[in-house]
């Protein structure tokens, strides 16, 4: 399941990426126009700058601002830094592997295998859909 984290930073990034200039955007605007807590959003926001997705302007016209283009903003890259592995057991990570505990050998896993299609199949998914893609409805 997709955490309200990460189901919130790609609704602010998309909010972001859709506005014509690359002006700062205040949190409470982002806020009030996705329907997310303010102090919640602000975390999120503070992740996505320090991983570098956003920039941040203080003062009077402050606010975040995105510093990539939206085509060069991979799902993989967002997914990754809010969520954390893509992969639903540790055993199937590309990133973050771990062999489990209960498991005498992988390749005759029935999880195992199941969950290498279900990781392969969202990596593509991810890897083909930037932050552009998300500003079309038909897509």
């Amino acid at each position: 399941m997709l955490s309200k984290k990460t189901k919130y930073g790609i609704k602010a990034l998309t909010y972001l990426a859709g506005l014509h200039d690359r002006e700062p955007v205040q949190i409470a605007e982002i806020a009030k126009h996705e329907n997310i807590s303010q102090k919640f959003l602000e975390s999120i926001l503070l992740t996505l700058r320090r991983n570098g997705f956003l920039g941040s302007k203080k003062g009077k016209g402050g606010g975040y601002y995105l510093i990539k283009e939206p085509h060069d903003i991979p799902m993989t890259a967002i997914m990754r830094i809010l969520e954390g592995p893509i992969a639903m057991v540790p055993c199937v990570s590309l990133n973050f592997y771990e062999k489990c505990d209960d498991c005498p050998d992988e390749t005759t896993c029935p999880v195992h295998n199941l969950m290498l299609k279900v990781r392969d199949s969202a990596l593509k998914i991810y890897r083909n859909t930037t932050l552009a893609d998300l500003l079309y409805k038909d897509t």
